[in-house]
């Protein structure tokens, strides 16, 4: 039987059935589950409850903690009246109302459910980490779900609003959800962008308003070099590479908190990547894409436009991992004799690179090996059910992505907002960041796929097995003064895991850790009440600091960061040259350009 023939057998036309009827199903059950896969889920809670199930002495302290729980939830029954009592710490139960019958037992019935429950999903010898990772976070989703706060009728803070507004509150509170619904559901995937509601914030006019202008454009970025406002501007231009996850104007936002504008005024010369929005057509488009046609041309392209040899870079969350394997390629290149190229990085980085005067990492993972509750969606299953979707599509869009993005804080993005606006009527709060939460950006199916893959799932960059350009990389060969910076509190880029820098490179790092989550610790501006950090630095072939260690050693210092950022530069920067004007024949259109404003439905 020839080649032809076997391709077509019966047999093999069988099996291409089968994969198709497989493909249909598991694409049903994603969407079902969220785009989870409920094989993970299955397999995770089995290895939780079998190894319980075989665990009797395990079993016997649960039931002791269950009966202590239960006298103690009757024991809070009896606490002092609403008056006299202190205000609840979990901010659902701070109303008064919760100190009253009946809802104070609804109250401490649930608070010890949630505490007997979070307890039993703790760590059980024998499950795996990831499965228990799973297994602790699925089952705190689930019990926030439940809380009594929820729900009208045990909510007393919503039902005493809807007795004192004469149910308006309900009414508000129904035309916000019917409202919520229309836009859900009249969104599709084909609507013009010109067709969705309009930002809060406009594009443009409220935030991105730096004045600047496009100097650079190929398919996937646009760059923009911003107009100075200084009499002298140091002579190393700023090239900021945003995350392709989001808008690149979380770092331009109102010009009151946009950290462009700030360098700006600082007297930098900055230039930021736009990246476009991509839509199906670009579902072939790599990671190597993103790190040659994205981050390298635009340091090429920002060494053309203001003419500077040296140039100071900033990379922030994907945007900055992307920045460290561009940084230790280009290391690579400075350690060889004569600066010789391979032809595989002849045709991936450009021929005219700058030198690098700095690298400066924004709340950006270098080492996946602790990844924080993005992990509990990295398994071989979950990527599978991942892929399919994203196949389908040619994308993973935006509304997949904010709603994972939700679902890691939803006791306060989902829970808490759907009870404010829903039982209480009350709107959401209008502001740059939220507004630019909403505008949303897909990433392309086989980019996003060998990213979470190669670093989350195989954690090839720290390993030393991701290969860019024909070689490996190794973020040793960044040999540039470094500075990193992470936030307490945040869920995408875990401070600890952005510390392990500290381990992958023997180059100066100086180490930032500022107060507040992964955007709102980031977008610190000079100024913003009750905000501090902590920063130190590590010099050359300097030892090993435990990451609780350097906390609790390192001195808490009140205000922005953003000051320490420009002193840091301005230290590692030459004597301020006379400022100039973008050249005309430079700029293609004004800041903040055409990428940006690409939006999608989905």
């Amino acid at each position: 039987m020839n080649h032809s023939s076997e391709l077509t057998s019966p047999r093999d036309a069988q099996r291409q059935a089968a994969r198709v009827l497989d493909a249909s199903v598991h694409g049903q059950m994603a969407r079902a589950f969220s785009g989870l896969s409920p094989v993970a889920l299955a397999l995770a809670h089995a290895d939780w409850a079998l190894h319980l199930l075989a665990s009797p002495g395990r079993q016997s302290v649960l039931a002791q903690r269950a009966a202590e729980l239960s006298l103690q939830a009757w024991r809070n029954l009896g606490a002092p009246a609403a008056g006299d009592a202190p205000a609840d710490k979990d901010a659902r139960f701070a109303d008064a109302g919760w100190s009253q019958w009946p809802f104070n037992a609804m109250k401490e019935g649930y608070k010890a459910m949630d505490a007997w429950w979070r307890e039993a999903a703790q760590q059980e010898d024998g499950v795996s980490r990831h499965h228990q990772h799973m297994v602790n976070f699925f089952t705190g989703q689930a019990l926030d779900a439940l809380s009594p706060s929820n729900w009208l009728a045990t909510n007393p803070e919503a039902l005493r609003a809807a007795r004192e507004t004469q149910g308006r509150s309900l009414q508000e509170g129904l035309q916000l959800y019917l409202q919520d619904m229309r836009e859900q559901l009249g969104a599709h995937p084909g609507t013009p962008g010109e067709q969705l509601e309009p930002l809060e914030y406009a594009v443009g006019e409220r935030v991105a308003a730096t004045p600047g202008k496009v100097v650079f454009r190929n398919h996937l970025i646009e760059l923009i070099r911003y107009s100075p406002s200084t009499a002298k501007v140091h002579p190393e231009p700023v090239l900021i590479v945003p995350s392709c996850i989001m808008k690149y104007y979380i770092l331009d936002l109102s010009p009151h908190n946009s950290m462009v504008k700030y360098l700006v005024d600082q007297g930098h010369t900055v230039f930021i990547v736009s990246w476009r929005n991509p839509d199906a057509e670009d579902r072939d488009l790599k990671m190597q894409d993103y790190l040659s046609t994205g981050v390298l041309a635009a340091m090429a392209a920002a060494k053309a436009s203001s003419g500077a040899e040296r140039l100071h870079t900033v990379g922030y969350c994907l945007g900055g991992t992307f920045l460290a394997i561009a940084a230790a390629a280009l290391g690579r290149i400075a350690r060889r004799k004569k600066g010789q190229r391979t032809a595989k990085e002849e045709a991936l980085i450009p021929a005219d690179m700058p030198e690098l005067a700095s690298v400066i990492l924004l709340a950006a993972q270098t080492d996946f090996s602790e990844p924080g509750e993005l992990g509990v969606f990295i398994d071989e299953a979950q990527l599978a059910t991942l892929r399919q979707a994203m196949n389908e599509r040619g994308y993973l869009s935006g509304k997949q992505m904010g709603g994972s993005f939700q679902f890691l804080a939803s006791r306060s993005l989902v829970w808490s907002r759907n009870t404010r606006r829903y039982l209480l009527g009350e709107d959401d709060a209008s502001f740059d960041l939220m507004s630019w939460n909403a505008d949303t950006t897909r990433l392309p199916a086989r980019m996003h796929s060998e990213y979470l893959t190669a670093l989350f799932l195989n954690n090839a960059l720290a390993s030393g097995q991701y290969r860019f350009a024909g070689s490996t990389v190794a973020l040793m060969d960044i040999n540039v003064p470094m500075m990193v910076v992470a936030t307490t509190r945040d869920h995408v880029s875990p401070w600890k895991s952005v510390y392990k820098i500290h381990l992958q490179t023997d180059t100066h790092v100086t180490f930032v850790l500022a107060e507040g989550g992964h955007n709102a610790g980031i977008v610190s501006e000079p100024g913003r009440p009750r905000r501090s950090y902590q920063v130190a630095s590590v010099e050359d072939n300097t030892g090993w600091i435990d990451p609780d260690e350097w906390k609790a050693q390192t001195p808490v210092l009140p205000g922005s960061w953003w000051e320490a950022m420009h002193a840091w530069i301005s230290e590692r920067s030459g004597k301020p040259v006379p400022a100039k004007p973008i050249p005309a024949a430079q700029a293609l259109c004004d800041a903040p350009g055409t990428y940006v404003m690409t939006r999608y439905a989905d």
